[in-house]
């Protein structure tokens, strides 16, 4: 009788860890032993040591990335992003191979030499109308696709079903399709966090970052899969403190959150994740029925970063704005 309250409890225990975290991060699923391991907030690793200095600043200095995701997604999101790129308050972003307007943003890049971009890997889904495929033949990759070769929708399916080796083949594919644009990536990071919950599928990301010599971006929580007998590659960089607009944020509060996020800023390297785009009829069809990172959403992310307020906030509290690029040099010097 003992035995099976015990195991009884240690099933429900269980069970409220792992829905805990799945709530508080929002992604499922994660195995118990990470969901113990981010509530314990244990981390068997280094962190880096002398970054800042590395990269011409002090361990005193706030030092940000201001990172938009999804290059390549549509018209809208290409303009937005390259007119904050331009006005010097974005200085990063990534770019989705399997998108169809990808050639808009190698034309950008030619004219932009140097300028500050990776690639957001991307083997999920989530709009209604507008679905992306592997770059690799659906033969390939079986368990990453369906029957006409379209990614799943939400991370759950996704992890699954995918395999190890078939997601390594179509995260080179599409550092390589990015690579063939002539553009040279400075970083990887993943489109929704898909790569982020499974440890087997996570190691894939680091290797696909470790084999292409590039920084990979991992966010606090999610390096509570380094262990002993996991250690940290050196080319990931673990930021502690990230900054998104979340689900629920009402629309009268958008600038404020932006602003509060710079004033909170703390020293050390940050990052601040944004999804820019145009309210128009292209990004409506789109994001039909997905108000999550929609048209409305983007449009409120564009504005926010691109104002007067924005930008004397980053001076106000003597921002350094620094870049994937500039990361990757220090961590791959030749």
């Amino acid at each position: 009788m003992i035995t099976v309250i015990f195991a009884t409890t240690v099933l429900l225990t269980s069970f409220l860890l792992v829905f805990f975290v799945y709530k508080k991060h929002e992604q499922f699923p994660i195995s118990l032993q990470t969901a113990i391991r981010v509530l314990q907030k244990k981390r068997d690793y280094a962190p880096f040591v002398g970054l800042a200095e590395k990269l011409g600043y002090s361990a005193r200095d706030k030092l940000l990335i201001i990172h938009a995701d999804d290059l390549g997604l549509a018209r809208s999101v290409n303009k937005a992003t390259f007119d904050a790129l331009e006005k010097g308050v974005v200085n990063s972003a990534s770019i989705m191979a399997n998108c169809k307007y990808i050639n808009g943003v190698k034309n950008y890049s030619e004219n932009k030499p140097g300028v500050d971009l990776g690639v957001h890997l991307t083997v999920t889904n989530e709009w209604k109308n507008y679905r992306w495929k592997s770059l690799m033949p659906k033969s390939e990759v079986q368990t990453l696709v369906n029957a006409v070769g379209e990614f799943p929708v939400g991370i759950k399916n996704f992890v699954l079903r995918a395999d190890p080796c078939e997601l390594k083949k179509e995260l080179q594919a599409q550092v390589n399709k990015i690579k063939n644009l002539g553009i040279e990536p400075t970083h990887v990071d993943s489109h929704e966090g898909a790569l982020f919950f499974n440890k087997n599928l996570f190691k894939v990301y680091l290797e696909v970052g470790e084999k292409n010599k590039l920084p990979v971006f991992v966010p606090k929580g999610v390096d509570a899969h380094f262990s002993k007998d996991f250690p940290k590659p050196k080319n990931v960089i673990v930021i502690k403190d990230l900054y998104i607009a979340r689900k629920g944020l009402k629309t009268d509060k958008w600038e404020a959150f932006y602003l509060n996020a710079i004033n909170s800023l703390k020293p050390g390297l940050s990052q601040l994740i944004v999804h820019l785009g145009y309210d128009n009829d292209e990004m409506r069809e789109i994001s039909v029925d997905h108000p999550d990172y929609g048209s409305k959403w983007r449009h409120l992310d564009y504005k926010a970063v691109t104002s007067v307020g924005f930008k004397n906030a980053l001076e106000k509290n003597n921002v350094k704005l620094v870049s994937w690029g500039e990361i990757k040099r220090v961590l791959f010097p030749n």
